[in-house]
């Protein structure tokens, strides 16, 4: 590995409620800016975006279910075709935005709950990559190596991004260990070191011990991790200590 992308999911305050660090724009190549459904709202969108814009970092809309209430982390068993609208509706309203800041969006991620059931969920996989097909087929989306959901991008003609997670940690099969779990979150500086070499290795080790290989465009940092900003300035170190430059991959 030469170079990566670093990301972060950004822009999750909602009204009066504050979550995140804004000096991770100085730190990551990639925000995932929240489009109001799951967390955001209009100015929360519209100051990410400035933010973004003046730190040359890519905009990237972080689609997910309509759940402010659960942060979009519960799956819900929504129709396809209101999923599609809904999915269209927010990379929408982030492209305006982005346009006022002088910016654009380009890629896709789906949070939480959504992106966990692209995994595996074809209809709501399907219904996700088509809507994105339907705005722009050029937009890639971002999703877990090994998912269902890189198979149907692909089929679609849409580029499908592979990452890995600095802060989480994986099961076995190379999926992620649910948040209800005791440690499914990392959170010492020294563990996530050893974990991002290994990734940069084109491995991460799972819970168990086992070797899972993985092939990671992007790695990302959630920006609502207690002190995400100091993870983030330890993954960027790490990796360019290993001689690998972080770099846009859109």
């Amino acid at each position: 590995m030469t170079q990566i992308d670093l990301n972060s999911d950004v822009g999750e305050s909602f009204g009066r409620w504050r979550l995140g660090e804004d000096g991770i724009f100085t730190v990551i190549s990639s925000a995932n800016i929240a489009c109001g459904f799951h967390a955001g709202d209009a100015p929360t969108m519209s100051a990410s975006c400035a933010l973004a814009a003046a730190h040359g970092v890519s905009v990237g809309a972080h689609i997910g279910y309509r759940d402010l209430a659960g942060f979009g982390r519960r799956f819900i068993d929504v129709d396809p075709a209101e999923l599609a609208d809904e999915t269209a509706y927010q990379i929408g309203a982030l492209q305006a935005m982005a346009a006022r800041e002088g910016t654009r969006v380009r890629y896709v991620k789906p949070h939480g709950g959504l992106y966990n059931a692209m995994v595996h969920h074809e209809t709501q996989a399907r219904a996700v990559i088509e809507a994105v097909a339907s705005v722009d087929a050029s937009l890639p989306i971002m999703l877990l190596p090994g998912s269902l959901g890189i198979e149907i991008a692909r089929e679609a003609g849409v580029r499908a991004v592979s990452e890995a997670f600095a802060d989480r940690a994986y099961n076995p099969d190379g999926t992620l260990v649910n948040r209800r779990e005791p440690g499914s979150v990392l959170h010492n500086l020294e563990d996530i070191t050893r974990h991002v070499e290994n990734i940069a290795n084109g491995f991460i080790k799972a819970i168990d011990g086992t070797r899972v290989r993985v092939e990671a465009e992007s790695i990302c940092v959630h920006g609502d991790t207690p002190g995400a900003l100091e993870i983030a300035r330890r993954v960027a170190t790490t990796l360019q200590s290993a001689g690998v430059r972080i770099e846009p991959f859109a």
